[in-house]
C-alpha cells in the first residue's frame, strides 16, 4: 500500500512540474516572441502555444486531477480537506482552470486563427495587441493561482 501511495505521489509530482514547467515557459517565450513584432516569428510562437497547451498542460492538469482525487479518496486523505491550505490550494488550482477553459483557450484560439491571416506586408493588426493583452493579463493570473496552490500544498502555511 506504501509503495502504491509513493508512485502516485511521485505522479502528482509529475504532472505539477509538467503543468507547471509549460504555463511559466510557454509565457516566458511567448512574451519574447511577440517583443519581435516579426510576423513568422509571433505565427510560429501562437501555434506552439496551441501545442504545448495540448500535449503537456493538459496532461498535466489530467495527472495532477486524477492522483490528487485518488490520494483523496485512498488512505484515509480525506481529512486533509479539512485544512485551510489545501482547500485553498485546490480553490486556487480550480480557479486557473476556470480561467484557461473559459477565456485563455478562446483566446488562443482567436490569436492562432488571426495569425494564419497575417499579410506579407500589412503589419499586425491592433486587435490582434488586444487580444494578446487580454491573454497576457488572464495567463499572468491563471499563472500565478497553481504557483499559490503548489506553495499552500507544499508548506501548508494556513
Amino acid at each position: 500500500m506504501l509503495q502504491n501511495l509513493v508512485l502516485v505521489k511521485s505522479f502528482h509530482v509529475f504532472g505539477v512540474v509538467l503543468f507547471l514547467g509549460n504555463i511559466v515557459v510557454t509565457a516566458f517565450w511567448k512574451v519574447f516572441a511577440d517583443l519581435t513584432h516579426d510576423k513568422r516569428i509571433i505565427k510560429y510562437a501562437q501555434k506552439l502555444v496551441t501545442y504545448t497547451d495540448l500535449y503537456f498542460t493538459a496532461p498535466g492538469i489530467l495527472i495532477i486531477t486524477t492522483t490528487g482525487i485518488y490520494m483523496l479518496l485512498s488512505n484515509n486523505y480525506g481529512h486533509y480537506l479539512q485544512m485551510s491550505s489545501i482547500k485553498w490550494g485546490l480553490i486556487c488550482f480550480i480557479a486557473s482552470g476556470m480561467i484557461w477553459i473559459s477565456i485563455l483557450v478562446p483566446t488562443q484560439i482567436r490569436l492562432h486563427r488571426m495569425t494564419n491571416t497575417f499579410g506579407e506586408n500589412e503589419s499586425i493588426p491592433d486587435l490582434y495587441w488586444r487580444y494578446e493583452k487580454c491573454w497576457m493579463l488572464f495567463g499572468s493570473i491563471a499563472t500565478i493561482l497553481p504557483l499559490i496552490t503548489l506553495f499552500l500544498m507544499t508548506f501548508n502555511p494556513i
